[in-house]
């Protein structure tokens, strides 16, 4: 089920670039509907939850109550199995749907999304900062540099 992306006027490409200095939209010359978009997030939704995330939740908590059953690990004196199932069942859960995250990724980039460094979506949406990773700590080594720069005089063009 991939989506079909139509072809593009002038006035959809002038429409779809960005204007900013550092802006980098991540539909850079195709035109994609909301639609669509929409159409295929709720396409994977869907299928991460049926084809990766129940069966890995509903695997793991049988393979849980079949090791509390045959004493393989103790019940909860207070609560008995339940506490042991339902942490299975959610990382099952959290797991299945983490492993469908390339798949779905597939499917954007086939629409003609780009994830990932400097593709538009993430931390580095809003630019790039030169020297600086995406927290707020600064190295020794980056302010050296920093108050090099600072202390040099600036070049005439």
């Amino acid at each position: 089920m991939s989506a079909q992306v139509p072809e593009q006027t002038g006035t959809e490409k002038a429409a779809g670039t960005a204007t900013g200095p550092h802006r980098k939209w991540p539909v850079e010359d195709r035109h994609v509907n909301r639609d669509n978009l929409r159409r295929l997030w709720k396409e994977c939704q869907e299928e991460s939850f049926w084809y990766r995330a129940l069966p890995l939740s509903v695997g793991s908590m049988a393979v849980t109550g079949g090791l509390i059953y045959n004493g393989v690990w103790k019940a909860s004196k207070r609560f008995g199995p339940f506490p042991k199932l339902a942490l299975a069942g959610i990382l099952g859960y959290a797991v299945g749907k983490a492993s469908y995250i390339t798949t779905c990724r597939e499917k954007f980039h086939n629409v003609g999304l780009e994830f990932g460094p400097g593709s538009g979506f993430g931390p580095g949406f809003w630019g790039p900062h030169p020297g600086h990773r995406h927290c707020h700590h600064v190295c020794e080594e980056c302010k050296k540099t920093e108050a090099q720069a600072a202390s040099a005089p600036p070049t005439q063009n």
